[in-house]
């Protein structure tokens, strides 16, 4: 017979890679959602789950659990065979820990192959994410980094995490950069992926006396920080990275890849012509339908983000501070571990 196991006792074994986390929802409510790093087979596919729901609803409840026996009575050896194939121990879950998680791991049970069963399922999980995160704690030392549009930010922080500084990539959890352009090339994560990502994040950095991340507005693409990250941006030490106009140009270039994107780019700069010089916004759309996308970029960030951002730069008035000058991403990453290791943290 199955074992049930609870979310504390799960997150252990995951800790010491013994165990396999498996998601037997259907496709759009793994997509939607889920444990990360687990995985997916679906005990009914999205139209099958929709056929049993409705039955459910307009007919009776056992109407419903006839017609998931006899669905999933069909396809019961692929089923079963998909989860033999995973080495190890294993756990599943579903949206309560309910029908479909406890009749996969009484069927598994029966084929001799084990599998805890989770208590609660995603919801016990998405209720944990809420709390830690509604009652977390910010001990570690925050350091900000600052800089106009195309200073490599995101890219210096992926430098240093690559090094074991410890960061937190916020534009990474949320699939979004942050811009009207920031979704472009990207899949824009929803809330709770950007929660669960973020508590589990958070966990791994542990007791690190600091932590560094990027200066991010509330809201980013299609989520919202939670208060206490935007409270540690207000008062972390700011660190601000200043580069040559052509150096963010290319950096754009490189990270934006508008050759491949052209369309999207059209549109996203069409959501805020209205807000650019008429005579410059035409030139902006000019360029980027010659595919002149450098020219474009570097009217973008003369006229419409460095203003923006000189702007903001006025809003950390009395806050520690420090400023490095350089002429491209190297010169930014020297200059931050060159700062960090004069820390007494």
């Amino acid at each position: 017979m199955f074992q049930d196991i609870t979310l504390e006792e799960l997150r252990v074994l995951k800790n010491k890679k013994q165990i396999t986390v498996i998601d037997v929802r259907s496709p759009s409510e793994y997509k939607d959602a889920t444990l990360p790093d687990s995985l997916n087979i679906p005990f009914f596919d999205d139209e099958e789950r929709a056929e049993v729901g409705t039955l459910y609803k307009q007919t009776s409840v056992q109407a419903a659990k006839e017609r998931g026996l006899e669905i999933a009575a069909a396809k019961l050896p692929s089923f079963v065979k998909e989860f033999a194939a995973i080495q190890g121990d294993k756990a599943v879950f579903c949206w309560r820990g309910g029908m479909r998680s406890r009749t996969t791991a009484t069927v598994l049970s029966l084929m001799d192959i084990h599998a805890y069963r989770l208590i609660g399922g995603y919801k016990a999980y998405r209720k944990w994410v809420l709390d830690e995160l509604e009652s977390y704690e910010f001990k570690a030392k925050p350091y900000v980094i600052h800089g106009n549009t195309g200073t490599g930010k995101t890219n210096l922080l992926h430098r240093l995490k690559a090094q074991s500084y410890p960061v937190l990539d916020l534009e990474g959890m949320a699939g979004h950069r942050g811009s009207i352009f920031g979704e472009i090339g990207l899949h824009a994560n929803n809330q709770k992926t950007f929660d669960s990502l973020l508590m589990e994040e958070l966990i791994k950095l542990g007791d690190t006396p600091y932590v560094l991340f990027e200066a991010e507005s509330k809201k980013i693409g299609k989520v919202v920080m939670p208060p206490f990250m935007a409270e540690q941006k207000e008062i972390g030490t700011q660190i601000w990275i200043e580069m040559p106009l052509q150096a963010r140009v290319q950096q754009i270039l490189e990270d934006y890849r508008p050759e491949e994107y052209k369309e999207q780019c059209i549109s996203a700069f069409r959501s805020i012509k209205s807000r650019i010089h008429i005579p410059i916004a035409a030139e902006i759309e000019r360029c980027l339908q010659a595919d002149m996308f450098g020219e474009a970029v570097a009217l973008l960030l003369e006229y419409y983000y460095d203003p923006k951002y000189d702007y903001t730069s006025t809003q950390y008035e009395g806050i520690e501070r420090v400023t490095f000058k350089v002429n491209n991403l190297d010169e930014a990453e020297a200059a931050v571990i060159s700062f960090l290791s004069n820390q007494k943290v």
